[in-house]
């Protein structure tokens, strides 16, 4: 099973899934899985099409929001992450390879409505250390309030 670490009341990150953890995420009572990373990345990752048959299998709703690692920080990726947070169903989970995008992700993406200084020590607390992204954090905090 992967590891899941909570970032926040009803958010959830994780690396990269399999096949088999399905059943157990939802057991946790996750409603939502997120999908940040693209398909084709590694030979060995479940590719999309078939997390959406496990999550699917189980009563869980998904979605691929796939973001590179050289755009985690560009104004779409953010964007759409902060969607989700607001419109899909909670407990979501996000995951990519490692869990470090889809943190970056939700950082960006939840920094107005819970403040930089939480988002960095709730993804350092959940084992992603954030703070050379403080500048990208912040200036999403405020187009995203604006």
């Amino acid at each position: 099973m992967a590891r899941i670490a909570q970032l926040e009341d009803n958010v959830f990150v994780a690396a990269q899934l399999t096949a088999d953890d399905f059943a157990d995420i939802a057991a946790r009572g996750i409603r939502t899985i997120v999908n940040n990373r693209p398909d084709g990345e590694a030979n060995d990752q479940l590719p999309s099409e078939e997390a959406e048959v496990a999550a699917l299998r189980y009563g869980l709703v998904y979605r691929h929001l796939p973001v590179t690692n050289h755009d985690v920080t560009e104004d779409e990726p953010v964007a759409a992450q902060a969607k989700a947070l607001r419109d899909l169903p909670g407990p979501i989970l996000f995951y990519c390879r490692s869990g470090n995008r889809s943190t970056i992700l939700w950082a960006q993406a939840s920094a107005a409505r819970l403040g930089t200084d939480t988002v960095l020590q709730s993804a350092a607390q959940a084992g992603y250390q954030l703070e050379e992204l403080r500048e990208f954090i912040d200036d999403h905090a405020a187009s995203i309030a604006a």
